[in-house]
């Protein structure tokens, strides 16, 4: 078996445990003060908080990111359905004809925009599993962060619960749009 030589050359840091908590800013001020070699003292506790503080900004950012990123998505889900609702005439009157009611014609349309939230809600979880469950290995080997795939949280249910009343509600603009489509208009052809 070979041995190592672990003497230090020189010392970088040392860990220095008191048994006063007032005399922690004693000794920081004490070795900040110390002119014969620039020394500096940190407090743990201090560099934590002021760590998390920094990461709750760039967490914020984030979710702004998010909204945002939802908010396209919402706006899209609309232009679409919008989109489809002049394609869709035929079959909007020809349901009318058979006896649907505007408020049927309207609820349909509610419904598959919410059913499209629903779907793309669903999609979004199970590719964040997916990822989670392919790079925790590389994670924590690069960096040594352990990522555990669990269920989504109060908050993250919330926050998901939230996207799909929005998408509920933002469906009810080509549902009224719909709504207030005649059944003579489906049914004349357009040149």
């Amino acid at each position: 078996m070979k041995k190592f030589d672990l003497t230090p050359k020189s010392v970088t840091a040392v860990l220095v445990g008191l048994k006063s908590r007032a005399a922690v800013f004693a000794m920081q001020r004490h070795v900040a003060d110390y002119r014969d070699e620039p020394l500096m003292a940190v407090l743990p506790g201090v560099a934590l908080s002021q760590l998390w503080e920094l990461l709750a900004v760039a967490e914020q950012v984030l979710r702004a990111v998010s909204a945002l990123a939802v908010a396209a998505g919402l706006a899209g889900l609309v232009a679409v359905v919008l989109a489809s609702l002049d394609q869709r005439r035929r079959e909007l009157a020809i349901l009318r004809a058979n006896g649907a009611r505007p408020r049927d014609i309207f609820l349909l349309l509610a419904l598959e925009g919410g059913a499209v939230t629903l779907a793309g809600a669903l999609l979004g979880l199970a590719l964040k599993s997916a990822l989670v469950l392919a790079l925790a290995p590389w994670v924590q080997a690069e960096y040594g962060l352990v990522l555990r795939l669990a269920w989504p949280g109060g908050e993250e249910l919330y926050a998901l619960g939230l996207v799909l009343l929005a998408g509920l509600l933002a469906s009810l603009l080509p549902g009224w749009r719909a709504y207030r489509l005649s059944l003579a208009d489906g049914m004349t052809p357009r040149l």
